[in-house]
């Protein structure tokens, strides 16, 4: 049976007031409807932030991913980065992504910047998915992968309204639900080239073989992390004998595990889980002994 004019004006007009709900999951559903369906099990999303464990924010940011995908898998990988420290939540989203299966997305917020003019982005690196502020906090996955970055700005993506103060909540939380459900980061975002990077990871190498590193992170244990890896530093060259030295101080001695180390309290180097050079000591701080911080150079030289 043919419709009426009357009624076609008015299934019109009922699909033009959809499209304009901006904000609203109907209005960017509309977008989404060329991304695939959802696989049976979704990817797990991450967190990392430096919001604790004792207030409502965390809880808060899961409640907002679970109304886009009740059944989404949430892991908590640390609420405990220390405030405002965007180098900590760096290198630990380095060193936990990969152990990740491909298609995770990643929340980080550890965002001083919040309410100000620093954009919010989308990354896709190492077949993964990065979501945070424009504030380096994703530096260190960029510098180890081939990374695409997508500035999001449409509040078409984000929770309505937007608070100035908790953006974890407002936009980052929904940009994870998106692509949950199958939105692309090309749909949500524009690419960008300019964000944000701290200093290198990668240490420099001079024309006589001096590897000038420093430490970039120093973890509960006191053990503290370098940024020279195997690439710089080989097998070959430690059994051919280098010298390491920090503050003035010289350590000679590798490990291959900590338990190698027989002498309580010796500092020693050994090779970390996240693929990096460390200095540990025997049942005690390596950081404490040498009075050590994030930043301080660490030099290599040959014996």
């Amino acid at each position: 049976m043919k419709s009426t004019p009357g009624k076609k004006s008015k299934a019109k007009e009922s699909r033009q007031t959809k499209t304009r709900r901006h904000g609203s999951k109907e209005s960017s559903l509309r977008v989404v409807t060329s991304a695939p369906r959802r696989a049976r099990t979704t990817p797990p999303v991450t967190l990392l932030t430096d919001f604790g464990n004792a207030d409502y924010f965390v809880a808060a940011m899961k409640g907002v991913i679970l109304s886009y995908i009740p059944s989404a898998r949430i892991v908590d990988i640390t609420h405990d980065i220390p405030p405002q420290d965007i180098e900590a939540a760096a290198f630990t989203l380095l060193a936990a992504h990969s152990a990740f299966p491909k298609g995770t997305i990643h929340v980080a917020v550890v965002d001083p910047g919040v309410g100000s003019d620093r954009r919010a982005i989308l990354i896709k690196a190492a077949g993964q998915f990065f979501v945070g502020p424009d504030n380096g906090i994703f530096s260190y996955v960029c510098d180890e992968s081939k990374a695409k970055v997508f500035h999001v700005a449409d509040p078409i993506w984000f929770r309505r309204p937007v608070s100035n103060t908790f953006h974890g909540r407002d936009v980052f939380a929904p940009i994870a639900g998106w692509l949950l459900f199958g939105a692309t980061p090309k749909k949500i975002g524009q690419e960008i080239y300019d964000y944000v990077r701290l200093p290198p990871l990668k240490p420099e190498i001079a024309r006589d073989g001096v590897i000038s590193g420093r430490v970039i992170h120093i973890d509960h244990f006191g053990n503290c992390v370098t940024n020279i890896t195997q690439r710089e530093l080989t097998d070959k060259m430690i059994v051919d004998g280098i010298r390491l030295t920090i503050r003035d101080h010289e350590v000679g001695t590798f490990r291959r595990f900590f338990a190698e180390e027989t002498q309580a309290n010796k500092v020693f180097c050994v090779w970390g889980s996240a693929g990096f050079l460390e200095m540990a000591a025997k049942n005690g701080s390596a950081a404490n002994q040498l009075k050590m911080k994030r930043g301080d150079p660490v030099v290599v030289t040959r014996s």
